[in-house]
């Protein structure tokens, strides 16, 4: 039996392998199918800049084709991106090429319905289910075949998009540095930010198929960070490969995730009576130190489970305004209907112009929680869970931090692996637990610590 394919971020393995030409055909014969089933659909395509993107379209829309769906190539565009073409016109769906903040080997192929946001669990497993049976079902001739049309302009969309949601706030004079990971940004970044009058030092921004994420971006901030300081800008911002999350840097140099984000983007809307319930959606990663900050401002933070996704379904639920990730991957529910890292970036902009404070200023608002955070590379990502000597520790390790601090343990959603979060005012004492229960899973489920 197949291996489940969806993730909690679409289909992703290594490309060629795992990932093959021949899934992506699979995919796309099915998707065409459970997505066309009473007319003709058309999908948009996008695609970041790793090598093996042009090989998994191709498959993808020629599967997509055979079963009569018309195809709009979009070539190289961020995941929020193709999100928001996929809205903007007559589409059934959009869908993403990439393996997000991943190694260049690794790919993935991710599916947006016509509204913009993710599928629903339910359309993935009809999809997946189909996948196995594709060969059996009925193919058009002729005039029945799909087409596929290239068009690379329709990203001035995307870009429309993006400077509406400033309602009018320019960026003149201020300097800013972006790392554009070698991936999906780097072009349209600098642009939209140009076009609104900030001045751009750019970085990492020469793709050559394997250099994406390679020790850049939102998950290698550093080098960002030091530019930020030595060409004295008010911000840096460094984007992982698709580019729905972002990592900031304030005018000191300084690291700006995704919780101080939500808090000072969240605190804002709060002060202008513009945050829905005067909530903001964190996850069960978010450090303790966005609640309570949050909460001196009136404002209640709920915890989603890890994954954009299930932020996503408590924010369109309730019709909450922002909410996201630690990682750096913001939803903001009035704009956007998934994580946007150039987005994010500017509504902090945003908020730095309307209150006219530096970002250090606006970010030094919320005191982190000492927090630590491993990971343990294993076969099975559910083994853990059945095993009574590693649920013990971690239910001993929860009743230890009580009223203090957090323990949680989860399977990672898109690699093989086990992570462990430990949280608490004691450094030194986190920093055991956290050590002793990651030790426990690597020898009971493990292949290496990572």
């Amino acid at each position: 039996m197949r291996e489940k394919l969806f993730g909690t971020d679409g289909v992703r393995g290594v490309a060629n392998t795992e990932l093959s030409p021949t899934l992506a055909l699979e995919l796309g014969v099915a998707a065409a199918k459970i997505l066309g089933q009473s007319h003709t659909p058309s999908f948009v395509i996008g695609r970041d800049t790793r090598i093996s993107g042009s090989l998994l379209e191709a498959a993808l829309s020629a599967g997509l084709c055979s079963m009569g769906a018309h195809v709009v190539s979009l070539g190289v565009l961020s995941t929020p991106g193709v999100a928001c073409i996929a809205r903007s016109g007559a589409y059934d769906a959009g869908v993403v090429i990439s393996a997000s903040h991943n190694p260049f080997a690794d790919n993935g192929i991710k599916f947006f319905g016509g509204d913009g946001y993710k599928l629903d669990d339910n359309i993935e497993r009809d999809i997946e289910d189909l996948v196995a049976q594709h060969e059996m079902l009925p193919r058009p001739s002729g005039m029945g075949v799909g087409e596929i049309t290239i068009d690379h302009n329709k990203s001035n969309v995307y870009q429309d998009h993006l400077r509406e949601a400033m309602a009018g706030v320019r960026l003149d004079g201020l300097r800013v540095v972006v790392d554009g990971a070698n991936g999906a940004n780097c072009v349209l970044a600098p642009q939209v930010l140009d076009s609104l009058g900030a001045s751009v030092t750019l970085l990492n921004a020469a793709p050559d198929g394997m250099n994406i994420n390679a020790h850049c971006g939102s998950l290698y901030p550093r080098q960002m960070q030091d530019a930020t300081v030595a060409v004295n800008a008010h911000i840096g911002m460094a984007f992982d490969g698709d580019a729905d999350r972002v990592i900031l840097a304030d005018d000191l140099g300084r690291a700006v995730d995704g919780d101080r984000v939500m808090m000072i983007v969240g605190k804002h809307l709060a002060s202008q009576r513009k945050l829905k319930n005067n909530v903001v959606v964190g996850t069960i990663m978010s450090n303790m130190g966005l609640e309570v900050a949050l909460r001196r401002s009136g404002v209640t933070l709920i915890r989603a489970a890890v994954g954009d996704r299930y932020v996503s379904e408590i924010m369109r639920r309730h019709g909450y305004s922002i909410g996201g990730e630690k990682s750096g991957h913001l939803i903001f529910g009035d704009l956007t209907t998934t994580g946007d890292g150039l987005l994010t970036a500017l509504q902090v902009l945003r908020v730095m112009q309307e209150t006219g404070c530096p970002l250090s200023v606006l970010a030094d608002e919320m005191t982190e929680y000492p927090q630590v955070l491993l990971g343990v590379k294993v076969r099975d990502r559910a083994a853990w869970e059945k095993d009574a000597e590693i649920t013990k520790a971690v239910a001993r390790a929860s009743e230890l931090l009580s009223g203090r601090g957090r323990i949680n343990v989860r399977a990672s959603g898109t690699e093989k692996l086990v992570r462990i979060m430990a949280e608490g005012p004691d450094q030194e004492e986190i920093d055991t637990i956290a050590h002793e229960i990651a030790n426990l899973v690597e020898k009971k489920t493990g292949v290496i610590a990572v």
